[in-house]
Order: C-alpha cells, then structure tokens, then sequence
C-alpha cells in the first residue's frame, strides 16, 4: 500500500506543478487590466533589434532596483570575505546574498520584464509572476538569516537556540504558506503584504534586543545594529506614506515616473550602504 502510494505521489507530482503554474497565473489585476491599460500606467520602452523585440516596462525604476540587488549581494560577500571564524558575520553575509538574489528576482517581474512576463499575449494581465514567488521565497530566509546572525552577537545558551529555531520554523512554515498560495491562487498569500507581516515580528524584536542591550552596555556594535534596523523601519515607513498618499500618480500624470517602489529601493540602497560601511568592522560574536 505504501509503495503504491508514494508511486501515485511521484505520478501525479509533475501534473500539481503544470497545474501550479497555471493557477498562479489565474489571479489578475482587481479590476482587470489589460495589456494596453497595463502600459498607460507606467513608463516604457520598445526595444527592438532586427526581427526580435521586447518592453522594457519602467527602465528608469529597473536600473534602481538591479543596483540596489548587485549592491546588496556586494555587501554580502563583503561580509562573507571578512568574517574569519564569525558565524555573525557568516549569516549577515548569507542574509544580504538571499535579499540582492530575491530584489534582481523582484526587478525582473515588477519592473524590467513585467510587461512581457504578465500581460504579452494575454487577454488580461496576471496579478504576480513565479519571479515574484522566488523573489519572496529568498527575502523571508533573508531576514531570518539576519536574526540567526543577531542570534550570535547577542546571546548565548537556549535563548540563543530558541532565536535560531525561530528563524528555521519561520522560513520553512512562510515557504509552505507561500508555495500553497502559489499552487492554489491564494491572492494574499503571495503578496508582499504577507510577506512584510511574517517579517514584522522579527524586525521589532531586533528593535528591542538592540534597543535594550545598548541602553545596558552604551556598546558601538548595538548601537550600530540599532541605527540599522531604525533606518529599515524608517524606509518602510516612507514606502507607506508615499504609496498611500497617491504622490506617484500625481507625479505621472505630470510626466514624471517616480514610484512608491523607487521610494522603497533608493531607501534600501541607503540602508544597505550603512550596512556596508559600518557593520563587517562591529559585528562580533558573543562567544
């Protein structure tokens, strides 16, 4: 019975990734928006070279965000080379390879390619693009990455277990959450909302350990890891206040393209470059 059922399993499991792949595309736009529409909303450009063309959908907000990716996975590897026999630094390292990698995810789908990847051909324009799930799928193991790092400057024994356990369960529980909603359309389950909620908890807690800690020790390290993690709230804060206050329709319709995701990626390449330039120096593990 039991090899039959795991002979079922293999057989049908190509078939739930065909059908996966199809339901994801299911989700659209609310209301629908059709390719024209899809390109009236926002910046582009035709390139076309002899018999082979493409859009480049929003070149300017591209160029953004694949410099904030190379960037970020630069200062990864910074951390990386650096980081002698530090597992704080190692994870740092591994957490900023993971979000650069998910952010050149995000770039290929919501700005250089998402007029290809979601709209060509089609009636009307998907919602998301499986670029976005992978871009999701490496910027949750990002941030628990960071937290496993935090894990090694700032504590020891079963507390220091218990933020890595966290960190794991977090990342695998988010990545089958993700994967259903993918497989089964599920809007807000591969939305950067859910996204942004399963992180919160981690970022306020980061918040507090730093926050505390330096008010203790009157320490560079926490005081720096503070400012980090202030300067990301900070960024998220001014996505928010952008998006919701409708300044980048406003400035579109006088021909200016300026997004709440350009507003989020220059503020990330701000915070990435205060991570380049003062954490590999002040990270140290705690034992």
């Amino acid at each position: 019975m039991q090899k039959h059922s795991k002979l079922i399993l293999f057989n049908s499991l190509p078939w739930l990734l065909i059908t996966g792949c199809r339901q994801l595309d299911s989700i659209e736009y609310t209301p629908k928006t059709s390719p024209e529409t899809f390109l009236q909303n926002q910046h582009w450009l035709k390139i076309q070279a002899g018999n082979f063309s493409f859009i480049w959908s929003q070149p300017t907000s591209t160029v953004i965000v694949f410099f904030v990716a190379f960037l970020t996975m630069y200062t990864g590897y910074t951390n990386l080379r650096n980081r002698k026999k530090e597992q704080s630094k190692l994870w740092w390292g591994i957490g900023l390879l993971l979000t650069g990698a998910g952010a050149l995810c995000a770039g290929i789908s919501y700005q250089a390619l998402g007029y290809e990847i979601k709209c060509s051909g089609r009636e009307f324009c998907t919602w998301t693009s499986w670029w976005e799930i992978i871009y999701m799928l490496f910027s949750v193991p990002g941030m628990n990455s960071f937290l496993v790092a935090t894990a090694y400057t700032n504590t020891k024994g079963n507390f220091r277990k218990a933020m890595i356990a966290y960190a794991v369960i977090n990342t695998i529980g988010y990545s089958i959450l993700l994967l259903y909603g993918a497989l089964f359309a599920v809007k807000f389950a591969v939305s950067f909302e859910c996204m942004s909620l399963v992180s919160a908890p981690s970022v306020i807690f980061l918040l507090l350990l730093h926050g505390t800690n330096h008010a203790k020790h009157k320490d560079k390290m926490n005081l720096q890891l503070l400012v980090t993690w202030l300067l990301f709230v900070l960024v998220g804060i001014t996505y928010g206040v952008y998006l919701y206050s409708g300044a980048g329709v406003w400035l579109w319709q006088k021909g200016i393209w300026f997004t709440e995701n350009d507003v989020l990626h220059v503020g990330m390449i701000c915070w990435v470059y205060y991570i380049l330039k003062k954490l590999p120096n002040a990270i140290i593990d705690l034992d």
